[in-house]
C-alpha cells in the first residue's frame, strides 16, 4: 500500500486546492481573486499527476518478479517509511476543515507605526451621504490628506472588531497585496457605540473625528464618531487590496 503513497498525497493536495478555489470561494481568505485560475489549473495538475504516477506504480508491480523487499517500517525501502503518511495530514486537513480568514490576532501583530510619508491632498470624494470607503482608503486620507477631504462627511466602514486591553475597540480591516502572508492592517478607532464581541463583522456608520497633524504619530489610528454599528455576515473576501 506504501508504493501508491506518492500519488495518494498528491491526488489530496490537488483535491484541496480544487475545494478552495474550483467549488467554494475559500480561496479568498488566502490570496487575491486574480489568483483563482492558477489555483485551479495547479490542483488540476497536482490531481493528474497523482493519476500518472499510481498508473505507473501499477505497472511497476506488475513487472515484479514477486521478490518484494521486507521492512521493519523505519527502513526506506523503496517503498519509504511508514511514517511517510503523516504528510497526508496537512492535506486532509485543507481538504475537510479550511482555515479561517486572518483576524484580530493577525491585525495585534502589527506594530501601530507610522511614518510620515505621503502628507499630500489626495483627490476629490465623490458627492452623496454616507460615503463607502475601504478601511485602507479611510485611513490614508485621515492620516495622510493635508486637504482635509473626509472632514464634515458621513461615512460608512466594513470589517471587524479588535479591542486594546483598555477597551478600546476598533472596526479593523487586513489589507493584502498577493496573498494573506503579506497582510497589514488598516484600522479607525470607534467612539460613541459599545464594543460587540471581537472579530465580529461589522459596518459603523459616522464622521471622522480630526486628530494631530497629517502624517504625524498622534494622527494614527484615525477616529470615527460613529451613529450606527451594524453586525453584518463576513463578506466572502475579507481582505482588502493594498
Amino acid at each position: 500500500m506504501r508504493r501508491y503513497g506518492p500519488a495518494v498525497l498528491l491526488a489530496l493536495v490537488g483535491a484541496a486546492i480544487l475545494r478552495v478555489s474550483l467549488f467554494s470561494e475559500l480561496y479568498l481568505r488566502y490570496v487575491q481573486a486574480g489568483l483563482r485560475p492558477c489555483l485551479v489549473v495547479s490542483g488540476v495538475g497536482l490531481v493528474l499527476l497523482g493519476g500518472v504516477v499510481g498508473v505507473m506504480v501499477v505497472r511497476a508491480s506488475g513487472e515484479r518478479d514477486g521478490h518484494e523487499e521486507e521492512s521493519d517500517g523505519h527502513s526506506h525501502g523503496p517503498a519509504g517509511p511508514r511514517v511517510a503518511w503523516l504528510l497526508a495530514l496537512p492535506a486532509l486537513a485543507l481538504l475537510l476543515f479550511p482555515p479561517p480568514a486572518l483576524g484580530s490576532y493577525s491585525a495585534e501583530r502589527e506594530a501601530a507605526q507610522r511614518s510620515a510619508q505621503g502628507v499630500g491632498r489626495f483627490p476629490a470624494l465623490p458627492s452623496g451621504n454616507p460615503l463607502d470607503l475601504t478601511l485602507g482608503e479611510f485611513g490614508s486620507r485621515a492620516v495622510y490628506d493635508s486637504g482635509r477631504s473626509l472632514k464634515g462627511r458621513t461615512l460608512r466602514l466594513t470589517g471587524f472588531v479588535t479591542r486594546d486591553a483598555d477597551g478600546t475597540w476598533y472596526v479593523t480591516r487586513l489589507l493584502v497585496s498577493c496573498c494573506a502572508a503579506d497582510a497589514t492592517t488598516a484600522k479607525a478607532e470607534v467612539r460613541g457605540a459599545d464594543a460587540l464581541p471581537v472579530d465580529t463583522w461589522v459596518t459603523v456608520t459616522g464622521t471622522w473625528h480630526p486628530q494631530g497633524q497629517p502624517g504625524s504619530d498622534s494622527a494614527w489610528p484615525p477616529v470615527l464618531d460613529v451613529t450606527s454599528v451594524r453586525r453584518v455576515p463576513q463578506p466572502d473576501n475579507p481582505y482588502e487590496k493594498r
